[in-house]
């Protein structure tokens, strides 16, 4: 018997809402099994990933892509409390942000980021550097297994 195969989650915490359609457009095109859900902030995406406030049927992501620049909780303030939370400390979180800012970068390493990627102002390059996102995390990265 094959087993139907899982859908990769993707958690987009992004407030704004071109480069979140963007990132979902790159997702589209390359026609894997992605489930991308988008939130606004980090106050948000703690919502989500505790199931509260109308999220009660999510599931947890496999990666979360993080902005920086956002209101109510930024970035670096949902890096830190996210890899605090036992519950949560394993998900890859991958910064996705405008800012080339050497403290930013840094910070986030220190804050256990999986990643840093300085979005493109192109509008091809964006969707190409969200492909190779895509391609590293889904198909080379081995991730551990979830129960369930």
């Amino acid at each position: 018997m094959n087993a139907k195969p899982s859908l990769f989650r993707v958690l987009l915490v992004e407030d704004e809402l071109a480069d979140a359609h963007l990132i979902r457009l790159a997702f589209e095109e390359n026609n894997l099994l992605v489930d991308l859900r988008h939130v606004n902030d980090g106050v948000e995406a703690f919502r989500f990933l505790r199931r509260e406030s109308g999220y009660a049927e999510e599931t947890s992501p496999d990666l979360i892509l993080l902005d920086l620049n956002m209101p109510r909780m930024n970035g670096l303030t949902f890096l830190e409390k996210i890899k605090q939370e036992t519950a949560f400390r394993h998900i890859p979180v991958v910064v996705l942000t405008t800012s080339d800012s050497e403290s930013d970068i840094l910070r986030s390493y220190d804050l256990g980021a999986s990643g840093y990627v300085v979005k493109p102002v192109d509008i091809d390059d964006f969707i190409h550097q969200v492909k190779t996102l895509e391609d590293y995390w889904i198909t080379l990265v081995r991730h551990p297994h979830k129960p369930g």
